[in-house]
């Protein structure tokens, strides 16, 4: 097993620990050559890969009239850039197995429209594209397939937080437990489930 992270090394070895010793990689996952370099590294260190989960996000509000260039790149080059060449590096490495699975965050955003997360919204929204386009590109070995949260416990708590927990049909907000079923799922599901997107957000998604 293996983890990423860039500047979060302490929580990093405590989740490590808590998978049983998984092994470590650091990268600036906003520079391609770093992404590269990490899953050679992997390759040498781990072996054949089997599966892999796109987590790293940023998330920061900016009325529409308000963003910049900077603001733009900011969000995308990690939300959707950082994810489409660590989806390219890993499929590498799981062609060479054979098989794979690869599991992509999205999010509500990429589905529902947030006025004030223009650029958020539509890095989450490249992400579910990005989901389906490479279902097919890397078909049938590796299946990908996205897990998009509503509301969940780290979300803050900021009045529209909570105008959206009173607008979802489960009555609540989910937990970061109920996304980790939903990655599982999909890792462990057969090739004849990609390119999907599962929605964990309490019915939110269809109001």
């Amino acid at each position: 097993m293996a983890i990423h992270y860039q500047t979060s090394e302490k929580e990093a070895r405590a989740t490590a620990e808590e998978c049983g010793g998984a092994e470590l990689f650091r990268a600036d996952l906003e520079k391609v050559d770093e992404i590269r370099r990490m899953f050679r590294e992997v390759g040498e260190r781990v072996g054949p890969l089997y599966g892999l989960v796109n987590n790293a996000a940023r998330f920061r509000r900016r009325e529409a009239l308000e963003i910049t260039e900077a603001d733009w790149d900011f969000i995308h080059s990690v939300n959707l850039k950082a994810t489409f060449f660590c989806c390219q590096q890993g499929a590498a490495l799981m062609k060479q197995a054979g098989e794979g699975r690869i599991v992509n965050i999205a999010s509500l955003g990429g589905i529902r429209p947030w006025a004030a997360y223009a650029h958020y919204c539509a890095s989450k929204a490249g992400v579910i594209m990005l989901t389906h386009t490479l279902a097919k590109a890397f078909a049938p070995e590796i299946a990908v397939n996205a897990v998009a949260p509503g509301v969940i416990l780290s979300s803050g708590e900021e009045p529209r937080v909570q105008d959206m927990i009173a607008a979802t049909p489960a009555g609540r907000q989910g937990t970061v437990e109920e996304v980790a079923d939903a990655v599982v799922y999909f890792l462990k599901s057969t090739n004849f489930v990609t390119g999907q997107v599962l929605a964990v957000d309490g019915g939110l998604s269809q109001r």
